[in-house]
């Protein structure tokens, strides 16, 4: 059986999320997690350059993580709908690798603009968007319960983002630019 691209069924502007609730497709929480799949894009953008096998694995576990926060964050939280969840451990999957990074890198004495090789823009373009997604949810979880684990993962997510950045530009010879006030 082929899924359908279209279902016709978000043409009045409303969407379903998954336990069957119809919502506007401007609540905070589409929004949230529609932010989430954007960073996700912006991820595969990423994953398109040349970069090393082992960041094209932690993208790759990412990517998935992503789709089970998206899941997480369009799921109202109920008995009848069982979905996976984001949990500590994703959490700590990203604190690892931020701790890796962090003793290979050197350390960071200024600021730095975004940039360098076009992965490492990609990042830090994906950094953005995260702390972004990171703000609707909070906004959302003003209005909404959600699993207070989805603003601690998305925090450390950017700042996962903002080292892999670092990396990719240090594993490619490139330094970063320092940010030097007037």
């Amino acid at each position: 059986m082929t899924m359908k691209i279209y279902t016709k069924k978000g043409d009045d502007g409303s969407t379903s999320l998954f336990g069957g609730q119809t919502v506007p497709k401007s609540s905070g929480r589409i929004d949230a997690y529609g932010t989430v799949d954007e960073l996700n894009s912006i991820l595969g953008v990423v994953r398109a350059f040349k970069i090393s096998t082992v960041v094209d694995k932690w993208l790759n576990t990412v990517q998935h993580q992503l789709f089970v926060l998206g899941a997480d964050l369009a799921t109202p939280d109920s008995r009848e709908t069982r979905i996976d969840r984001v949990s500590e451990k994703e959490i700590s999957f990203l604190e690892q690798l931020i701790d890796t990074m962090d003793n290979e890198l050197p350390d960071l004495k200024n600021f730095i603009l975004p940039g360098g090789t076009p992965a490492a823009a990609a990042l830090h373009h994906a950094r953005t968007v995260c702390r972004r997604a990171e703000r609707l949810t909070v906004s959302c979880s003003e209005e909404e319960e959600l699993s207070e684990l989805t603003v601690k993962y998305l925090n450390r997510l950017s700042d996962f983002l903002f080292m892999l950045g670092r990396y990719e530009n240090f594993k490619s010879g490139k330094e970063d630019t320092p940010w030097i006030p007037r």
